[in-house]
């Protein structure tokens, strides 16, 4: 009988707060095992735009900015708003006081930033753009961690914590369709990402509606999050996440940005080239990354856009949570149909179809050059129903009925212009949830706690896994928690394996 393999750390979860995790464990001698349900580590961190959020940078430093912890810490409820009194104060000091270390950790793994870029309510620029790509974060860390000789397995999921005597002691994993065990002397970290794509989860602390909205992470399933409850742990603002939003779908191919391989050499002529070359050269290879999988702005609907499904029927009010009627629809997908007026009204700023914060803006035209797989245009309704398979008696029928509606609505003294011919559609577009806020509750040291806060013996957590009631709202939280939350764990993680040997 094979002995069952013994780790002093196990990670659950190959994004950037599990990478993180496992390189700190490593650096302070332990044995590191990390598990990756996926064929290769990523996790949302692969997924998201790249920036991340953090006082007293280099980067600040270098343009005369003076910041500093306390005032990113001030700053964050703001974001929050009405929900502010739901944060996780000490927490949120915690990833403010840290976030300027992790963020000068990933510049000596090699990972290059643009900014800093303005990002109010914040009162100073504190949002930093990864380059080329996202996929830089687990390039670097993912080399940095098998350098160091962390043990990393894909295509295994766990499955269940394994508890003796009161403490977690390994994990049971699915390894290609074979049951495996690996056995942790120290501890377990989970950092297996949110749950925007567990139905389950959503449909317990949301609802039935967004129980039916995917996720933009496909395997974001609550994994950690379902294996620690097994053992008395609890998710805190289950309830909260950024979205239920319409996307673009993504091209089915990579973009020129997506493919390009995060080298050091590479990332810093981009940074040359972003804060010296003209917009002029600069655009048109921005909008390749902008318009590839980005939400369009809520103003295109108030402005006379409607939504259309696969059928040509409008189903929802455009301008009240369009999102949740979305899922009802042939196939969960729509279109946006506008005329030759909001097309003009959005070439230009102010008024933008998409936005990367920090990066730049795209307009109709930008859509056009960048995205014709998702822009139709067509001198007729016949026609436009046609280029989208629609039935075009039904189309007519829907801008007809809505034209109408707008005018009653209104009054004919100020009623939105009706639709008019040459027509144009972008889409299709897609409901989902970019990632959400239900965490596990945690103390200061990442331990996990139970339902009377009290710590489960030989298990910890960080990134979304471990959230603990943290809000993230603005552009670069969740990944500077990801950083920040991923190595502290991984360093008490190997402090408490280090206690058991000495016991």
């Amino acid at each position: 009988m094979n002995a069952v393999p013994q780790y002093d750390v196990i990670v659950v979860g190959g994004g950037g707060a599990g990478l993180a995790a496992a390189i700190e464990a490593r650096k302070l001698g332990r044995a590191v095992l990390l598990l990756e349900k996926n064929p290769a580590p990523g996790g949302s961190t692969a997924w998201s735009i790249g920036s991340i959020t953090s006082s007293a940078t280099p980067h600040q430093i270098a343009r005369g900015i003076k910041d500093c912890p306390a005032d990113h810490w001030a700053d964050m409820p703001a974001f929050a708003g009405d929900l502010a009194s739901r944060d996780n104060d000490e927490l949120r000091r915690i990833l403010c006081d840290e976030v300027p270390d992790a963020f000068r950790w990933l510049l000596a793994c090699g990972v290059r930033f643009y900014g800093p870029v303005a990002e109010p309510p914040h009162r100073k620029p504190r949002m930093h753009t990864v380059l080329p790509n996202s996929g830089s974060y687990i390039y670097h860390l993912q080399r940095h961690a098998r350098r160091l000789g962390v043990k990393i397995l894909t295509h295994t999921r766990a499955r269940e914590l394994i508890a003796e005597g009161g403490r977690v002691c390994g994990v049971s994993c699915e390894e290609r369709g074979q049951r495996r065990e690996f056995r942790a002397r120290g501890a377990v970290v989970l950092a297996a990402g949110d749950f925007t794509n567990s139905a389950e989860l959503k449909g317990r602390f949301m609802g039935p509606q967004e129980a039916k909205i995917e996720g933009v992470n496909l395997t974001a399933t609550g994994d950690g999050q379902l294996m620690a409850e097994k053992l008395g742990a609890r998710i805190l603002n289950g309830d909260l996440a950024l979205g239920p939003e319409i996307r673009f779908i993504a091209p089915a191919r990579d973009t020129l940005v997506r493919l390009l391989p995060p080298w050091p050499a590479l990332a810093l002529f981009m940074q040359w080239a972003l804060e010296h070359l003209p917009q002029a050269i600069l655009r048109p290879f921005l909008m390749r990354f902008l318009t590839t999988a980005l939400a369009p702005s809520p103003g295109i609907f108030q402005s006379g856009a409607i939504l259309v499904n696969k059928q040509g029927r409008r189903f929802c009010d455009e301008c009240d949570r369009p999102a949740y009627a979305l899922p009802d629809q042939p196939d969960q997908v729509a279109y946006i149909v506008i005329d030759a007026r909001i097309a003009t009204l959005y070439s230009a700023w102010p008024n933008f179809v998409s936005t990367a914060p920090g990066v730049a803006y795209a307009y109709i035209p930008d859509y056009r050059r960048s995205r014709p797989d998702i822009y139709s245009a067509a001198a007729s309704l016949d026609e436009l129903a046609h280029k989208l398979g629609m039935d075009a008696g039904v189309l007519a029928a829907t801008v007809r009925t809505s034209n109408d509606a707008a005018q009653s609505r209104m009054g004919a003294s100020r009623a939105m212009p009706p639709l008019a011919a040459p027509y144009t559609a972008l889409g299709p577009v897609r409901a989902v949830f970019v990632h959400n806020e239900g965490g596990l509750a945690v103390d200061t040291e990442h331990r996990v706690l139970d339902q009377d806060a009290k710590a489960i013996p030989g298990l910890y957590a960080a990134g979304s896994t471990g959230q603990g009631g943290l809000l993230l709202k603005g552009h670069g939280h969740h990944l500077a928690w990801a950083f920040v939350s991923g190595r502290r764990a991984g360093r008490f993680a190997a402090y408490n394996a280090v206690s058991e040997d000495l016991h």
